[in-house]
């Protein structure tokens, strides 16, 4: 019991395994876009990072409780809308859109992690951003974490 309540403690999804072990991560966890596509809306807003989801035709089709409070926008403002016209224009350049434009175009996996600093809506905020695609997946993602104050 005493690992159960350390697990649920924790402000990481923790995965079941086998009997009682579980499986934490985080965001440079490994093969993410492979679990985040597995969880369901309550286990994304237990991550202590943002996490916004996006089709195709980027429209934000995800949106964690996390990102939602550090950003100041809700999920009803953020849900259904262009991710890199609506919701994040300050993210519609070549360091963020045009990644993931080139990897849907070329069928090819995007898994990369690039200091950025956020304009939109606030003053300049640091964070690191994670950018995950993957070939065959309705869901790409960005991830977003804040630097410590």
């Amino acid at each position: 019991t005493r690992l159960l309540h350390m697990a649920t403690s924790m402000t990481n999804i923790h995965w079941p395994r086998v009997g009682t072990q579980f499986m934490t991560f985080a965001f440079d966890f490994p093969e993410l876009a492979t679990r985040l596509d597995a969880c369901s809306s309550e286990e994304l807003d237990q991550l202590d990072f943002g996490v916004i989801g996006f089709d195709a035709n980027t429209e934000v089709n995800r949106y964690n409780a996390f990102e939602s409070q550090a950003a100041g926008l809700s999920p009803q403002r953020v849900l259904g809308q262009p991710l890199f016209t609506n919701v994040a224009p300050c993210m519609n350049n070549f360091m963020v859109a045009q990644r993931f434009d080139d990897a849907l175009e070329q069928n090819s996996a995007l898994d990369e992690t690039i200091d950025y600093v956020l304009t939109l809506r606030m003053r300049p905020v640091k964070v690191a951003l994670r950018l995950l695609s993957t070939p065959g997946s309705t869901t790409r993602y960005v991830l977003v974490k804040r630097q410590p104050k």
